[in-house]
């Protein structure tokens, strides 16, 4: 297939899973929809490669992944992350609810192997999986090998219509409160507006405009990802940090101390092709699941997450209730461990836009949601799910 013709059928893919979202009003998110398009491509004409075949390959996902989550970084200042203490905590204790459903109601049809495997990567992203798959690869376990990615692969089925549905209760309800005249909560997120051009960052205020250029942003963009980047190296010989944890914590402290604008990459100009780039890369990893595979796979896999999610209810709604907060935001937030970011930012911006067209009225609910659910996200992915999949390979 030739490079061009890869590219355009891809974007095709997301525009369309853009077009179900709109039409729909995000019942249908258009992540979800994507991945079906994907799935059924895979499974009759796509080439296994086709995103690599489009020009997408190892070394520009990596970079678009680093400049991102540093990106993501600059949405949230240290005074935000300690306002969201409450979500990480209920975070945290979702992602206990999977482990603990799975550990006893799930002993009752999976055997332990199965739920060692299966663990780490429901309660996080393609790291926690490729670990988990490693390790069943090295045990002798070819099939839970594959299990870990189908696992992965599979799970966002479930939670992006289940995040966009919990989302759009908790919107409508702040909505109606507003409404009401009886909301009193943030009126809007201001980290995640971009700056205007007079109020940059504070260490470049006095840089005449002309030379504060897109190449300029990315260059400190750049220079905040490798710093994140070589830290982790710095450490590696004494213990392990994903360089992808820092790059977000060094997003944060850049934004904060002046050196960074917020959300760079879309003042560059540059957001879009970056995000389109990671989400292609992610739904590439629908060309490892044949149909042999799920049906081979189906029971193991299904059973594991419905019955962790179960887990993951049962454990963010008495979190939830304990915290103040309602059991459609603790259940979201618990959610973003099925897929992180970007999709827990998709998913929010997707259910604000078709809940409202009212400009104050969508500051409202961005206000309310996005900021948690960046936070969980965070908190459950990035770093969460991989100490659990160290932990949990040597029990293999």
């Amino acid at each position: 297939m030739p490079q061009l013709a890869a590219f355009a059928l891809l974007t095709l893919i997301l525009f369309l899973g853009d077009v179900a979202a709109t039409r729909t009003r995000s019942r249908l998110p258009s992540i979800f929809v994507c991945a079906v398009l994907f799935l059924l491509g895979y499974w009759t004409f796509f080439p296994e490669d086709i995103v690599q075949v489009a020009g997408f390959g190892t070394p520009v996902v990596y970079l678009s992944m680093y400049l991102l989550i540093t990106n993501m970084g600059t949405l949230l200042s240290v005074q935000e992350l300690r306002r969201q203490w409450r979500t990480v905590v209920i975070a945290l204790l979702g992602i206990a609810g999977i482990a603990a459903m799975l550990f006893t109601v799930g002993r009752l049809f999976l055997d332990f192997e199965t739920i060692v495997v299966v663990t780490p990567p429901l309660t996080g992203g393609v790291v926690s999986s490729l670990i988990m798959s490693e390790a069943a690869a090295n045990a002798g376990l070819e099939s839970l090998a594959v299990l870990a990615i189908l696992i992965y692969v599979m799970q966002g089925f479930v939670g992006y219509p289940l995040t966009s549905w919990m989302l759009q209760r908790e919107g409508r309800r702040v909505l109606a409160l507003h409404r009401a005249g009886r909301w009193n909560g943030p009126a809007e997120v201001a980290q995640a507006k971009p700056a205007a051009p007079e109020s940059g960052p504070a260490m470049f205020r006095s840089l005449p405009a002309e030379y504060d250029t897109v190449y300029f942003k990315l260059f400190r963009l750049g220079i905040v990802a490798f710093l994140a980047w070589g830290a982790a190296q710095l450490v590696s010989p004494y213990f392990q940090i994903s360089p992808f944890v820092l790059c977000l914590v060094a997003g944060v402290v850049a934004s904060s101390v002046g050196f960074l604008e917020r959300q760079p990459l879309q003042q560059a100009n540059s957001f879009g092709f970056v995000i389109m780039v990671l989400m292609l890369f992610i739904l590439g990893g629908l060309n490892r699941a044949t149909p042999d595979m799920l049906l081979d796979l189906a029971g193991p896999m299904f059973g594991a997450i419905f019955v962790g999610i179960a887990g993951m209810y049962v454990f963010s709604f008495i979190a939830g209730r304990l915290l103040g907060s309602t059991p459609e935001m603790a259940f979201s937030c618990s959610l973003t461990a099925l897929y992180g970011f970007p999709a827990d930012y998709v998913i929010t911006n997707e259910v604000v836009n078709a809940l409202s067209d009212d400009p104050e009225e969508r500051g409202i609910l961005s206000a309310h949601m996005l900021p948690p659910m960046l936070v969980a996200g965070f908190v459950t992915v990035t770093i969460v799910s991989v100490l659990l999949a160290g932990i949990f390979a040597g029990l293999l």
